[in-house]
């Protein structure tokens, strides 16, 4: 193991999970990959990520938070919160809920420019929203 710990940006919905991950210096974020799950039943994605976390050597997990436009919390930042918490307990890394709000649109955008398919936009929209969200927070510790 290194002594640098890699940070993996989730932004997690009902059905996927978008997966990116830090470079060791955590300048960059790259997308990884998209886990399928059944939102109930965290397990369904427990094998994935546990896989990901130990082969990256993960020690700190961004979250996407989805805040309504006025900065309240719905139903999807709770979930974002529960899922959070479950990370944290279950494999022992820090989390951090950071806001989301326009990523996956402006994930949308990003891959509509570059001219993408409609079914392959939604084969990485995740993915592209994962690496949005964990940019962002690696932005703003620079």
């Amino acid at each position: 193991m290194t002594d640098i710990l890699k940070t993996i940006g989730l932004d997690v919905g009902s059905k996927t999970i978008g997966v990116a991950i830090s470079d060791g210096l955590g300048w960059t974020a790259q997308g990884l990959t998209t886990i399928h799950w059944n939102e109930t039943d965290y397990e369904t994605a427990r094998d994935e990520l546990q896989q990901i976390i130990q082969q990256h050597d993960v020690g700190r997990a961004v979250i996407g938070m989805p805040k309504n436009m006025n900065g309240t919390i719905g139903p999807r930042g709770e979930a974002s919160q529960a899922f959070s918490q479950w990370i944290k307990e279950e494999f022992d890394i820090e989390t951090v809920l950071w806001d989301e709000r326009l990523t996956t649109m402006a994930a949308e955008r990003v891959l509509l420019e570059a001219d993408l398919s409609r079914k392959k936009r939604k084969k990485v929209i995740d993915k592209m929203a994962a690496v949005m969200i964990l940019q962002g927070y690696l932005d703003s510790k620079q």
